[in-house]
């Protein structure tokens, strides 16, 4: 927040958000709506009826070349190579030690990869990745779109009102697509992309569009009753409740994928490989060998705790760090992430936090702390 508004890059949507009385803060140095009639208020319209969020800070890159999967898996530990069109998936970037430079959503559209990545983060990102992958792939910054979460159970349906058609014929409609499935459409005669994904937990659509019809895009949208503009604030205390790690905060350069609890994004096939960025060090902590793990912790009492907040032993001495916490509006209650050490992690442990020279009691919780509702393919 030590940005000054001077040097903030501005959204596409920027006057548009301002005239619905949008209070605007600095973020990833971007001029960004927090809210707009509060964060309580969005957080739970956003869990019951539709939210639409301006997520144009991140970056969208589009890699293009022969074997740009192939190449990507250098520094990603995704089994990206397998990935068929239309298909997306979450994997990190990995420094040559195996830190987490980034976390990054990955399609396929049958004839380049999209890469979606942080927003604070982009620039570095770009600049590590030309100088790892091979000189004959293309990465270009996308700059020249917005990005939009439309996120909630009635986004669906919200959506399927646009009458946006695909761009092939033989591809489903936005609202038939999967999580993390993804699809070139059209509106209007506008290009869009569009993803079933999001970092609420709920089910949910990513539309990427030409900023200079964002505006047109926002408006049909909220003008349909189940939908409404959603700010950073929410957008915050629903990806917590969902158990989802914001990068700069539960993971940067000197946290490894286990030690961040994301075993997940270690593929079977990318472990037997073991040929990505920093996959001795990474495999070495695997499945359960770390020192310390991000879990999730309810809090006693009614005080949130902190980003920065200790995390303390019997004898007061630090053992652990809270990176994520704030007040859960659908629990009705405080929650947080945090690293403790790993013989501490289990479900279930009590956890002493310092905040303010005061000991808040907590346990450790499973994770999401509110059940996702993806929209996914029922198994046979």
């Amino acid at each position: 927040m030590s940005e000054t508004t001077e040097n903030l890059h501005q959204l596409p949507l920027g006057d548009w958000h301002r005239a619905l009385g949008a209070r605007m803060v600095p973020f990833a140095g971007y001029e960004m709506p927090v809210q707009y009639e509060g964060v309580m208020a969005e957080h739970i319209w956003t869990r019951t009826e539709a939210g639409l969020f301006d997520v144009s800070h991140m970056g969208q890159l589009q890699l293009i070349g022969e074997g740009a999967a192939d190449a990507l898996e250098r520094i990603t530990p995704g089994n990206l190579s397998a990935l068929a069109a239309g298909k997306i998936r979450y994997t990190l970037l990995l420094a040559e030690d195996g830190g987490i430079l980034d976390d990054l959503m990955v399609t396929n559209t049958g004839e380049h990869l999209y890469l979606v990545v942080n927003g604070a983060t982009k620039h570095d990102d770009i600049v590590y990745m030309r100088g790892q992958l091979p000189d004959h792939l293309t990465l270009t910054h996308l700059q020249d779109l917005a990005l939009l979460a439309l996120q909630g159970p009635k986004a669906a349906a919200a959506l399927a009102r646009l009458d946006i058609q695909p761009l092939q014929a033989d591809w489903p409609k936005p609202t038939d697509l999967y999580f993390m499935e993804a699809g070139p459409f059209l509106w209007n005669d506008i290009p869009l992309g569009i993803s079933r994904s999001g970092y609420t937990g709920e089910d949910g659509f990513e539309i990427s569009v030409p900023a200079e019809h964002a505006v047109a895009l926002v408006t049909a949208l909220t003008e349909m009753e189940e939908v409404r503009p959603i700010g950073l604030g929410a957008r915050d205390s629903l990806r917590l409740e969902a158990g989802l790690p914001l990068y700069g905060h539960d993971m940067d350069a000197d946290i490894l994928p286990v030690e961040a609890d994301l075993n997940f994004a270690l593929s079977k096939a990318r472990r037997e490989e073991a040929n990505f960025a920093g996959a001795e060090r990474v495999l070495a902590q695997y499945p359960d060998k770390a020192d310390k793990r991000r879990v999730g912790l309810f809090v006693d009492g009614r005080q949130p705790i902190r980003d920065g907040a200790a995390v303390v032993d019997a004898a007061g001495a630090t053992i652990g760090n809270v990176t994520s916490g704030g007040f859960s509006p659908t629990l009705q209650r405080p929650i947080a992430m945090a690293y403790v050490p790993m013989e501490l992690s289990a479900t279930g442990t009590a956890i002493t936090v310092e905040q303010r020279g005061k000991a808040i009691a907590c346990t450790v919780a499973d994770m999401p702390f509110v059940p996702h509702h993806y929209h996914r393919k029922s198994k046979p």
